[in-house]
């Protein structure tokens, strides 16, 4: 079966998601997943019947919730189907290219790669912020261009600045796609205001963190409606199940979006109190080389001494962390209060 692949199948290395790598523990800080589990009812009816393409409902009421028209506004399953959607309904494969800043997410160059579509990056600079000379120097050929903000894993926001003249340099040339997943912890943030100066600019977004849906695999699309309708000629014909629609319209209801402030809160008060945890650990002596980064989403990178070691370590005590490409770099997400004080305590252990 393997030699009756792709080519591009055959050389792909799958993403490594958090469920893929696996593990065993009590707290699993990994996946940048929410640590509520509301709950939610459906009486599963109508699943004789396919789901509409776009279910109204759901449609009006995520746009109400991110300020944009419903004609703005796609549904897809969850922000990675939007980012294989935009790469095949603008990037023609064999001829065209991807662009993204690594390190970022990774289901970028993923997608690209099982579509046969190339792939050209051009690093962050050394504080994680685009490289604007390096971009314009590779835009030939280049359709697609990610940009993720809050960016994962380094949990930094780009300059508004930056994506502006990026913008404005890849008009009626490229389309800029900013990921947004985390952005409902920092909504002042957003770049929802530039959708009516830029008919290039594409926006993801996801009910997987701050709506604690990760397991209902939810996401939109935010863009102009003439764009919007190409993504529409290439999506699946029912990409949304109907118990989906139910549970992801209750969640963006009134009492839904009250719950996920009140949550959104709580996540970025433990991440507060984990941020000044680890700075004042980092502050001792004998802790040289611990340095706790400036993050906006539900997560908080860390640089270790020897980082794979404590990696390693918590993952054998069962506190489930996970490990980014950037050399002794840990990324850690922000759950309960419990399982932050739990992390904590064992990284004061650990180096004591």
């Amino acid at each position: 079966m393997e030699k009756l692949a792709r080519k591009q199948v055959q050389a792909l290395t799958p993403y490594l998601s958090a469920r893929r790598i696996g593990g065993s523990g009590d707290v699993w800080l990994n996946a940048n997943e929410s640590p509520f589990d509301n709950e939610y009812k459906t009486d599963f009816a109508r699943l004789n019947r396919y789901s509409e393409c776009q279910p109204k409902e759901l449609i009006e009421a995520y746009a109400a919730y991110a300020g944009v028209k419903p004609e703005q506004t796609l549904t897809s399953r969850g922000a990675d189907e939007g980012i294989e959607l935009l790469i095949r309904a603008f990037c023609e494969p064999g001829e065209d290219s991807i662009l993204y800043c690594p390190p970022t997410y990774g289901m970028y160059s993923i997608s690209a790669e099982t579509i046969g579509v190339e792939r050209k990056t051009v690093p962050l600079t050394a504080d994680w912020q685009l490289d604007l000379k390096g971009i314009e120097e590779n835009l030939d050929s280049v359709k697609v261009i990610f940009v993720c903000s809050p960016n994962n894993p380094t949990g930094n926001l780009v300059n508004r600045d930056d994506i502006v003249s990026l913008l404005e340099m890849t008009k009626d040339r490229a389309i800029v796609v900013m990921d947004e997943a985390y952005i409902d912890f920092c909504p002042e943030a957003s770049t929802k205001d530039l959708l009516d100066q830029y008919s290039n600019l594409a926006i993801l977004r996801t009910l997987s963190k701050a709506f604690a849906l990760a397991g209902l695999r939810c996401g939109f699309t935010l863009a102009n409606e003439e764009l919007i309708n190409v993504l529409l000629k290439v999506i699946a014909p029912y990409p949304v199940p109907i118990p989906v629609a139910d549970i992801a319209t209750q969640a963006l209801s009134e009492a839904g979006l009250a719950r996920a402030k009140y949550q959104v809160a709580e996540l970025n008060a433990n991440r507060a109190y984990l941020q000044a945890g680890l700075s004042i650990l980092s502050d001792k002596d004998g802790h040289e080389g611990l340095e706790v980064f400036e993050g906006w989403g539900n997560y908080l990178l860390v640089k270790f001494p020897q980082g794979d070691e404590l990696f390693k370590a918590a993952w054998d005590t069962g506190i489930i962390l996970r490990n980014s490409p950037i050399e002794d770099c840990v990324r850690i997400s922000v759950g309960s209060r419990e399982e932050c004080e739990k992390t904590l305590g064992f990284i004061r252990n650990y180096y004591q």
